[in-house]
């Protein structure tokens, strides 16, 4: 994905929210552009040994279908998330034998299949799924605004790590 503009000024509510989230996506990809692979997976927070570039690439894919999958539709998760019953809680980050490619690749078609499972949804929808938060369900408004800002949250973290890597910041093209 490249990088998305900001959404207009006076778009329409839908608009914004999803341009926002795109915008934020685009971002992803920019971040890890460039990485070897050895970078990628590279642990350089010592606390938190699973926030590397790859790291973060796997759950934001997972976040993605988790929220707009299993919650927002309610589509049944049929064993294909890396959750397990007693398995590990961030057993999404565990990728240190995937190639940040692959994982890019797998992200950027998970924000196309969530674009495209709420394209005709009212942002007033609520979750279908059992994941719902506190025993209640969220409208799909919540769960855009929710995704806006753990994807930019964690852009953020990519931001670090890129710098703690490479010495490289900001919104510097590397492609």
């Amino acid at each position: 994905m490249s990088e998305v503009s900001r959404p207009p000024l006076t778009a329409p509510e839908r608009e914004q929210l999803v341009g926002w989230l795109d915008h934020q996506r685009s971002f992803v990809r920019m971040k890890c552009a460039g990485l070897s692979e050895a970078d990628a997976h590279r642990k350089v927070v010592p606390t938190s040994p699973l926030m590397t570039p790859a790291g973060i690439v796997a759950h934001l894919r997972w976040n993605e279908y988790s929220w707009f999958q299993l919650n927002v539709l309610g589509v049944p998760d049929t064993g294909q998330t890396p959750w397990t019953e007693g398995g590990h809680p961030d057993a999404e980050m565990l990728v240190d034998d995937v190639p940040i490619g692959q994982l890019l690749d797998e992200y950027d078609a998970e924000c196309a299949r969530s674009n495209a499972a709420i394209a005709d949804l009212s942002l007033d929808t609520l979750e279908r799924g059992t994941y719902a938060i506190r025993g209640e369900a969220a409208s799909l408004r919540y769960v855009l605004c929710h995704l806006i800002e753990e994807t930019a949250r964690h852009v953020g973290h990519l931001d670090i790590i890129r710098e703690l890597i490479d010495g490289r910041t900001g919104y510097t093209r590397l492609e």
